[in-house]
């Protein structure tokens, strides 16, 4: 099993229910959730090993979402101490 954790602007109830119905149609897709609380829109999609990525974040933008990787951790600001 793979779990893709992506950024979308997926931000409201109707346009959870606008990707529900591709998602919940995808036979390579067990489970998924939207955090519409998060900042980044968290999309976390459970799938089958032989899911794509690639196409499953199309799909989702095909549908008008913005939809990309979201980064294990993202960059930190270096401060220097004077």
């Amino acid at each position: 099993m793979k779990l893709l954790i992506l950024r979308t602007n997926i931000k409201t109830q109707s346009h959870v229910d606008h990707v529900k119905v591709l998602l919940n149609n995808l036979p390579a897709v067990n489970r998924w959730s939207v955090d519409t609380e998060d900042i980044d829109n968290v999309l976390r999609i459970e799938a089958k090993d032989q899911a794509n990525e690639l196409e499953l974040m199309h799909l989702i933008r095909t549908q008008g979402y913005i939809c990309e990787d979201l980064p294990d951790c993202l960059p930190t600001e270096r401060i220097t101490l004077v």
